[in-house]
């Protein structure tokens, strides 16, 4: 069985080296450009090229992320890109945007393709899908349990990747539309704002009387991912990759996780054990958590997966405030503490941070603490008395990881030195994997005087220092009584070093087609759709001229199926498939392979923001595609004209035109979590603003505290080329057009 692989995460450089000497197996990074962590520090295009070369010599696998949402005018820049990365040897590319998807499969056939976890898939129809359309790898959606990854991996030949390690979306990913709609910033564009992180109160509305349910305010932040003592399981289900998440964090960060997570796999494959120490546990809590949750991977209980107490780093817990005098406050200690230490005092009308220069024991000035001591530090914030006091940063613990951080990872290579008395001397290395063999430009020669000694030649040969290589086991074979100068053996190793690093920078065969693609010729219509959740709603629309009314409920679907204009939704999470001989509008790539025999239309959970995903869906055999919600009408002209004067064909586009969007589809349930159930609940955010909560089928949905509303626009949008307009209804009576 082949060994699974440690994926590690890089914002820049440091990182990137940092993970390699930590012994991940591969790294994934982000350019300046299309990468879903946009506020890293991420790789300008010289340093890709040192990435993946340096990389590459330590038989380390580079995948870059460009796994945002392209729009038309970017397709240009965004393919100069792709091709620069390609004739780089980039090991892979991460993707999420399935128009570049194809244009990319189709341009580069050799250059390996992984589906993003922002693509969604997180069944066994999606995998499957993505199997079929030249996908090599999926990166599965954080909330996708082991077991159905097992069963997963049992039924399709593909690699299957997952995330152990490292923040959650509370979402699932690429189904996430807060920051976007709400501040502006779309995580679908890599710049999530962390509007899940930010302080809700649960309401529930009687009579136009609101009641707050909750205590705690975070009540969407999500504990960090844990699977260090699951190794094993992971293993055993046959994942290709474990990921671990953090191309924001510090390079500390990032070499303490990967280290542990290395020596676990490592223990594993050679003792059955994983051997986690409750001390390794306690090093990941001090370098970064939110507290740990075995996540929905695990099947987590929905309570125990969210914090909603704090959103930031927990450290792990010192002591308690016990006394405030003016501007000194008083701990006492659980646990030890040192001048340089960071820490937090929380409570619940705030946090108070700060790093120790100065801790006083008995009105003494100490450098050090421990525990059951009772130490003051100068304080001007207000605190309580029993305040929870946090260590956030342990300065021996950086100290000792960047002691580490200045060895240097060394590949082992085996060596064979041949010289005989009038024949050119040679020099072989071998690495594993490849073999490479100099020959000197002279023969060896009698020595005249001092004969060269096994031991000297031995010496000189494993002069390696600035190298990344070792060798750990060379094998002379000479005559004699020989002589050789120290310069010409220099530069036969030098020779030999500069071969196998050219071995080991492979090259991945760039092949460069031409794009091509076969689309209908769609008529040019005016139509006017209805999503519907209500017989109320049903009753006062249904004399009007629609095209289609969708219904996701069951129930009401049953109730109105007989109505032809009536199409199921299909819910865009989604894991068991019913089966339907009508249209079907349908929301992830699983229900879109599973439909594909009926008349099929995709919802704005696709994402579609450029004319190539609209070809791409259309020659699936699409019938009609919804526009994402980030367009702007300009961009929306701008798709359809790209469009029409490549393809010369007309698209069948909708877009929704009114109705509160779903900002998110969440397997962490609110509802479930405070016992209650109905449609009378919201989030209340900082501004009062009212955000709507409906469960469906275990799913929480969250929508817009507004309904968009471009019903003005109708004759607009017909006029750039849209066929199909669509009115969302999620609570409204009132008929809308």
């Amino acid at each position: 069985m082949k060994k699974i692989e440690l994926l590690a995460p890089a914002g820049n450089m440091e990182s990137l080296k940092v993970a390699i000497l930590a012994g991940c197996d591969a790294v994934y990074i982000g350019g300046y450009g299309y990468s879903a962590r946009s506020y890293a520090d991420n790789f300008s295009n010289e340093e890709l090229i040192q990435a993946i070369e340096y990389a590459h010599l330590y038989d380390v696998k580079i995948y870059v992320a460009v796994n945002t949402l392209i729009y038309d005018d970017e397709v240009e820049s965004f393919m100069n890109y792709i091709d620069f990365l390609h004739k780089n040897n980039v090991d892979a590319i991460i993707i999420q945007d399935l128009g570049m998807f194809d244009l990319i499969h189709k341009t580069y056939p050799n250059l390996e393709i992984h589906a993003s976890t922002q693509a969604h898939i997180h069944n066994l129809s999606g995998v499957e899908f993505c199997k079929q359309l030249g996908f090599r790898r999926v990166v599965l959606a954080r909330e996708t349990p082991i077991d159905l990854i097992k069963s997963i991996r049992d039924k399709v030949d593909i690699d299957l990747e997952v995330f152990c390690h490292g923040a959650l979306c509370v979402s699932f990913s690429g189904q996430c539309l807060m920051s976007s709609l709400i501040g502006g910033r779309s995580g679908n564009r890599g710049k999530c704002a962390g509007t899940c992180r930010l302080p809700y109160d649960l309401v529930e509305i009687e009579n136009s009387k609101q009641k707050i349910l909750n205590k705690d305010k975070y009540l969407l932040s999500m504990k960090d991912l844990n699977s260090l003592e699951y190794i094993g399981d992971l293993i055993d289900a046959g994942i290709t990759s474990l990921k671990i998440e953090g191309r924001m964090k510090r390079p500390e960060y990032i070499y303490l996780v990967v280290s542990i997570y290395r020596q676990a796999i490592d223990n594993y494959y050679k003792y059955g054990k994983t051997l986690i120490m409750d001390k390794d546990i306690l090093e990941l809590k001090k370098i970064y958590n939110r507290d740990f949750t075995k996540g929905f991977l695990f099947n987590e209980e929905n309570c125990k997966i969210v914090n909603q107490f704090r959103p930031n780093h927990q450290g792990i817990k010192i002591g308690k405030v016990i006394k405030k005098d003016h501007n000194f406050v008083s701990i006492k200690l659980s646990d030890n503490l040192k001048q340089g230490d960071g820490i937090r005092i929380v409570n619940r009308s705030g946090d108070v941070g700060l790093q120790l220069n100065y801790i006083y024991k008995d009105k003494k000035l100490v450098s050090e603490a421990y525990s059951g001591d009772i130490v003051s530090i100068k304080l001007n914030e207000n605190v309580e008395l029993n305040d929870t006091v946090l260590k956030t940063t342990d300065i021996l613990q950086l100290d000792r990881i960047n002691n580490l951080l200045k060895e240097k990872r060394r590949v082992k290579i085996k060596g064979y030195f041949e010289a005989k008395i009038g024949s050119k001397f040679k020099f072989r290395l071998n690495d594993g994997r490849n073999t490479i063999e100099v020959v000197s430009d002279i023969l060896t020669e009698n020595a005249k005087t001092n004969p060269m000694t096994k031991e000297s030649i031995e010496k000189q040969l494993k002069k390696l220092g600035n190298t990344i290589y070792e060798i750990d086991d060379l094998e002379l074979n000479i005559d004699d009584n020989i002589f050789i100068s120290i310069k010409d053996l220099n530069e036969l190793r030098r020779k030999a070093i500069e071969e196998l690093n050219s071995k080991r920078k492979y090259i991945i065969d760039y092949v460069k087609k031409q794009y091509d693609i076969e689309l209908p010729d769609f008529k040019r219509e005016n139509r006017i759709d209805y999503l519907i959740n209500t017989k109320v709603q049903y009753e006062k629309i249904k004399n009007k001229n629609i095209n289609n009314i969708f219904i996701q409920n069951n129930a009401l679907y049953n109730i109105l199926k007989e109505d032809n204009r009536v199409v199921k939704k299909i819910p865009r999470v989604n894991y068991d498939y019913e089966n339907y001989d009508k249209k079907i509008l349908v929301g992830e790539l699983g229900s879109l392979n599973f439909y594909r025999n009926n008349e099929v239309y995709t919802d704005f959970s696709f994402n579609v923001t450029n004319s190539y995903t609209v070809a791409f869906l259309h020659s699936l055999g699409v019938k009609m595609v919804t526009l994402s919600y980030e367009l702007t009408d300009e961009q929306i002209k701008n798709l359809i004209d790209i469009y029409k004067e490549r393809y010369h064909k007309n698209p069948n586009l909708e877009l929704i035109i009114y109705g509160k969007e779903e900002l998110m589809v969440s397997k962490f349930n609110l509802l479930k979590m405070y016992k209650k159930n109905g449609s009378n609940f919201y989030l209340k955010d900082r501004y009062n603003k009212l955000y709507n909560i409906l469960e469906d089928n275990n799913l929480m949905y969250i929508y817009n505290y507004k309904a968009r509303n471009n019903v003005d626009k109708i004759n607009d949008y017909f006029a750039m080329g849209i066929n199909n307009v669509r009115i969302n209804l999620l609570n409204e009576e009132n008929v809308i057009i």
